[in-house]
């Protein structure tokens, strides 16, 4: 996987696309672990947000997890 290219464009519409991407993929994920595992993971992101001392990094992780537990529920 070292020899893998990740690169990713400079264009915000691209880079917005591609985040869309990886909140539906990690929403697969955890649909795919189960429920109680996939609970644990957001139970540890939501401890790992309540610590960052950026506000606006949390914010933005915040609303993100949000996101993808809506989906989750679906």
């Amino acid at each position: 996987m070292s020899d893998t290219d990740f690169s990713t464009s400079k264009e915000t519409q691209t880079l917005a696309e591609e985040m869309a991407c990886m909140k539906a993929l990690v929403t697969f994920m955890l649909k795919g672990m189960g429920q109680a595992d996939a609970g644990k993971v957001i139970i540890n992101m939501e401890k790992y947000i309540a610590q960052l001392t950026d506000r606006q990094q949390a914010d933005v992780f915040s609303s993100t997890i949000g996101q993808i537990k809506q989906a989750y529920r679906q």
